[in-house]
């Protein structure tokens, strides 16, 4: 295997990761970039597995940072974050299922439980593989993609290795 730098999506301003400027819900303000639209919407919602409060925590750490895209301001947008939205989001800024399983495959991921396919699922397969993608890559210090190593920084190793 080579090594490689990351594809991570360079740090988007204020357009949206597709080069178009983002509809805007509010004015910019001494946060930054106003909310994504949809973002917007998923704060309101009642029942969901991530807490409102995390999901306004997320945005607004986006936002302070200049992020006006959706993928930034519903994410941590750490390292892995960004890695992985450069490689298995599609150019709809959607998951793309069969290249994220293909990436925890090659990074040894056991997925094989993760079957349910009820509302919602995609989203529970983000999350719950981003979690244990964390473990594996904080443990080894990289990351497979597609026969690539993509080298993880230290100081996000530091963070998150157990």
């Amino acid at each position: 295997m080579q090594t490689k730098t990351t594809k991570a999506p360079e740090a988007p301003t204020l357009d949206d990761e597709y080069g178009q400027a983002p509809r805007v819900v509010g004015p910019l303000d001494e946060y930054g970039p106003a909310l994504h639209p949809d973002v917007a919407a998923d704060l309101d919602k009642k029942r969901s597995v991530v807490r409102n409060e995390y999901k306004a925590k997320y945005a607004q750490r986006a936002r302070e940072n200049g992020h006006a895209s959706k993928v930034a301001q519903r994410s941590t947008w750490d390292w892995l974050a960004q890695s992985l939205a450069g490689e298995v989001n599609g150019p709809d800024g959607k998951l793309d299922v069969a290249r994220f399983l293909a990436l925890l495959d090659a990074n040894g991921v056991d997925h094989s439980r993760w079957t349910n396919r009820s509302k919602g699922w995609e989203g529970r397969l983000r999350m719950t593989g981003r979690l244990a993608l964390q473990r594996v890559v904080a443990a080894s210090g990289e990351l497979v993609v597609e026969g690539d190593v993509l080298e993880a920084p230290a100081e996000w190793v530091a963070k998150f290795r157990n």
